[in-house]
């Protein structure tokens, strides 16, 4: 028996993410030069003193099962409980894929029924975040609460791609829309949930048995409780937290790691974030480098100029090539000479000799066609290629 245990969604396709989800699931996706996606709501879960998660996969599992594992980095190889990936199966009247959030859980009841648990946590994937589970498990005891939605306060601009809702002065909820257009708050939900099971359960059976209902948590379980009267409370979140969902906000979170006015301490003592060991060498950083202001990490070979980037296990950056404020995946090379600037290169691709990959805003002619360029795993550019600003550079076998 366990009193908590976490299902974390990871089963998405993750297509806003384009060539970077071409061959892999979104919480595969390395982040950070050494970690993938997936580990911080793991490592998250481990810290919390939670020893039983279940792992929903369904979208190019073959990496992420991969990574995952037996559990063992994120100390989750355990007799009772530990990490246990949940695809969907073959069942007696059929198989289904996961169709949303709530049926992938309701797909997995009798997994979550053999550990009677008295809360369960539902968490997501593809966000970056320090958070103690603990804690808001906690404050859903201390209020009798049937359910706790954690939240964050965001601009009013960016409102309408979240959950947004209401509270009162003892931040119970009194309103939730799933991404309304005309958002009437900026607290939005940040995707991780803590229920009483018992009563999680009994809206998963009453949602699966309703032929209209699109079978999620934030446009179906969520309003169904709250208009029913459940006693719901918003539990708020301050520290950093970043949805990657797109290619911008994933830049955007890497570069903040080598940000010095962000607050997000990744080398914190108290809090790690554990990940699988590659068994790579150290780095090494030729007599030629010049590397400012960035991340590189076991196993990457510099003897180029790196400014402002991130630079993954394996990679490596040969003489007289150029990364700035880039993100370089795992395996990859960028031949001497090679340009890459405001680019984003996924895993064991090559850039070619004297290649131009991406370019600085300043530099370009028609600033509203300027983005983040992005090459997708395993391709090779040629030797002098030019690839231009928000280019999505795809491999052969993309899915339409």
């Amino acid at each position: 028996m366990k009193e908590t245990i976490a299902m974390l969604l990871a089963g998405g396709q993750g297509s806003r993410l384009y060539a970077l989800t071409q061959t892999v699931a979104k919480p595969a996706v390395p982040y950070g030069g050494k970690y993938r996606i997936i580990d911080f709501p793991l490592s998250n879960c481990i810290n919390s003193g939670i020893d039983t998660v279940g792992v929903l996969t369904q979208y190019r599992p073959l990496e992420l099962n991969a990574y995952l594992g037996d559990g063992r980095p994120w100390d989750l190889d355990r007799l009772s409980g530990g990490l246990h990936i949940l695809p969907p199966y073959q069942k007696a009247d059929g198989s289904d894929w996961y169709v949303g959030t709530a049926n992938a859980i309701y797909q997995n009841i009798e997994f979550i029924e053999q550990y009677e648990p008295s809360y369960v946590l539902i968490l997501s994937g593809d966000h970056i975040y320090k958070m103690n589970y603990a804690k808001m498990v906690a404050n859903l005891k201390e209020k009798d609460a049937d359910c706790l939605i954690s939240v964050i306060d965001v601009p009013l601009e960016e409102a309408s791609r979240f959950g947004i809702m209401t509270i009162d002065d003892n931040n119970r909820i009194i309103q939730f829309e799933e991404k309304p257009e005309h958002p009437s708050s900026t607290l939005a939900s940040m995707g991780i949930y803590v229920f009483k099971w018992d009563i999680l359960k009994r809206y998963l059976l009453q949602d699966a048995h309703n032929s209209n209902s699109s079978n999620d948590f934030g446009k179906d379980i969520i309003p169904a409780m709250l208009a029913a009267g459940e006693n719901m409370y918003a539990y708020e979140f301050e520290g950093y937290w970043k949805d990657v969902g797109t290619i911008d906000s994933l830049w955007e979170a890497n570069m903040d790691l080598i940000n010095p006015n962000v607050p997000f301490d990744l080398w914190n003592d108290d809090w790690k974030v554990y990940c699988r060991n590659s068994g790579n060498p150290p780095q090494y950083i030729g007599s030629n480098a010049v590397v400012e202001n960035s991340i590189s990490t076991a196993g990457s070979y510099i003897d180029g100029t790196v400014d402002f980037s991130v630079i993954c296990e394996g990679v490596r950056i040969e003489e007289n090539a150029v990364v700035r404020d880039s993100i370089i995946m795992p395996g990859c090379v960028i031949k001497s000479g090679a340009v890459v600037q405001y680019s984003i290169i996924a895993e064991k691709s090559v850039i070619g000799h004297n290649a131009r990959i991406g370019e600085r805003p300043e530099e370009t002619h028609n600033i509203d066609e300027w983005g983040i360029a992005v090459i997708a795993a395993h391709l090779e550019i040629p030797d002098g290629s030019v690839i231009a600003p928000k280019a999505m550079v795809y491999g052969n076998d993309k899915e339409e």
